[in-house]
């Protein structure tokens, strides 16, 4: 029995060498009208598809693979009844169907809403999906890097082994999952969704970095990237990026973000190590520093603010990982090229992503990021001492920091510098001795800051112990009235924002 290939493809890499293998193996192929033609240029032997169907193609390319003799020659079976009733419409088998996808990516990064729905590929989705669904008889190639693994076990075997057309399959179906997805988010991009959560979860990225590994040596890592988001940042200098370091890089920008420039943010282990506004992004950076520096040492900084020749300088005095900043002058990266292993990147402020989402007991949590503007007009004063002009700047500021530190979460500050910062704790008094602990004297006249509301009086109680003079939580315990009692006896002001900040 004859052995015919069906081609339509756009990416014609490596078509020639596949195509003229086949012929020599006494294949022989079938291909849309622009396919073809690139094959007869060639000089390889080919059938255009309308001459084989006797359809010509129309509705301007629309419509060419879509034919009951394209679909049942690569649907059919080998059983006898298939065989007669293919026979019956003057049909023949189809062995190999190798299909690219229309360029929708492209073409909706680069023109209007009408060039992208022109760009959806209907038939050579159509195709892929029912080669891959025959794939006991049926070879699928969804890719160019298929061709060579099918010629080599055709050339050797004489066929393509069934696990190989299993795992050829499973990737065309792969890739019509994805560009489906990938339609869908484009389309939902175009009006606001009607519910903050879908009601069906797409994913669709590409690998756009390989790391060397993930979290730990023995672990595989990679950075995916919406395929229509731009990567967010530039790398002007330094080693490859790591996972932790994207990690960290991410936890450090999105704090800066939420403070006043100029402010610089340093993170170790994907909390905040220090934070500090001031009135230069070089102070911001020693005060941010000057909240922890030993465990600053090998961190992350990220500054909201331009990168001046100062800063340039006042980094130079720690040894960090990363440096990132939405500008740098040049005479700033004279100095820092000098830190040649330290990376320096250049970040752009990346659309707002509308859903967090983690893997969980082999599923996913998918949540709206906590991005909305603190109402602090609904701030509510639950002490007899309301803070002072000095001590609300201050709490305004802890609470921003907070926001983007692990809970249990504790942050003092004073002058709006972090000066201690307590984080990740099973216990939130712990969270405050943490804090406490890392502040020393500078913590007496700091204000707190509490990501939860307190469970118990006794954290209240080692802050007033240390000299903190005001808090700021957001209430909602059962013992809220004893706390507040505490406050009260030693003369602190407390204030409730009613919204709680964890961050897992």
């Amino acid at each position: 029995m004859r052995r015919y290939a069906l081609f339509s493809v756009t990416d014609r890499t490596g078509l020639e060498d596949f195509a003229r293998g086949l012929v020599g193996l006494g294949w022989e192929i079938l291909a849309t009208r622009g396919t073809a033609r690139a094959l007869a240029a060639a000089g390889i032997p080919v059938t255009p598809l309308e001459e084989w169907t006797g359809a010509p193609e129309i509705l301007g390319g629309r419509v060419k693979t879509l034919h009951p003799l394209v679909h049942a020659g690569i649907l059919a079976r080998p059983t006898e009844a298939d065989w007669a009733e293919l026979a019956a419409i003057g049909g023949r088998p189809i062995d190999l169907v190798a299909v690219n996808l229309y360029a929708f990516e492209e073409a909706a990064r680069r023109g209007s809403m009408e060039e992208a729905v022109e760009a959806i590929d209907i038939g050579g989705v159509a195709l892929l999906r029912a080669a891959a669904k025959n794939f006991a008889r049926v070879i699928v190639c969804s890719r160019p890097a298929d061709y060579p693994l099918v010629l080599q076990a055709l050339r050797q075997e004489g066929e393509v082994p069934l696990e190989l057309r299993r795992r050829l399959a499973a990737q065309a179906f792969r890739l019509t999952a994805w560009y489906d997805a990938m339609i869908a988010r484009y389309l939902e991009g175009a009006d606001a969704p009607s519910s903050p959560l879908p009601e069906m979860l797409l994913l669709s990225a590409r690998p756009v970095i390989a790391l060397r590994y993930g979290e730990n040596p023995h672990q595989a890592g990679a950075f995916y990237l919406d395929p229509f988001r731009s990567l967010p940042f530039e790398v002007f200098q330094g080693k490859p990026l790591s996972y932790n370091n994207l990690l960290d890089l991410e936890a450090a920008w999105r704090a800066a973000q939420d403070l006043p420039p100029p402010a610089a943010v340093i993170v170790k282990h994907n909390n905040p190590c220090g934070a500090a506004v001031a009135d230069t992004p070089a102070r911001a950076f020693r005060r941010a520093l000057a909240g922890d520096p030993e465990s600053a040492y090998g961190g992350i900084v990220a500054f909201n603010a331009e990168v001046d020749e100062e800063t340039a300088e006042a980094l130079r005095e720690i040894f960090l990982e990363v440096i990132a900043a939405p500008a740098y002058r040049p005479e700033a990266m004279a100095h820092l090229a000098r830190k040649k292993a330290c990376r320096v990147i250049r970040m752009q402020e990346p659309a707002v992503p509308c859903l967090e989402i983690r893997s969980v007991l082999g599923g996913f949590l998918v949540q709206t990021p906590d991005r909305e503007e603190d109402d602090q007009g609904a701030w509510q004063v639950v002490t007899r001492r309301p803070p002072a002009a000095s001590e609300w700047e201050d709490l305004r500021f802890a609470w921003r920091v907070v926001r983007h530190v692990r809970s249990n979460a504790i942050v003092l500050a004073r002058g709006r510098q972090t000066v201690g910062i307590g984080a990740g704790q099973m216990s939130r008094v712990d969270a405050v001795r943490i804090a406490i602990q890392k502040a020393g004297e500078r913590a007496r006249g700091a204000v707190l800051a509490s990501d939860a509301f307190f469970p118990f009086p006794d954290g209240v109680e080692v802050a007033a112990a240390a000299g903190v003079t005001a808090i700021i939580q957001p209430g909602g315990s059962i013992r809220d009235p004893e706390v507040i009692e505490v406050a009260d006896r030693y003369g602190m002001a407390m204030a409730f924002t009613g919204r709680r900040c964890f961050r897992h």
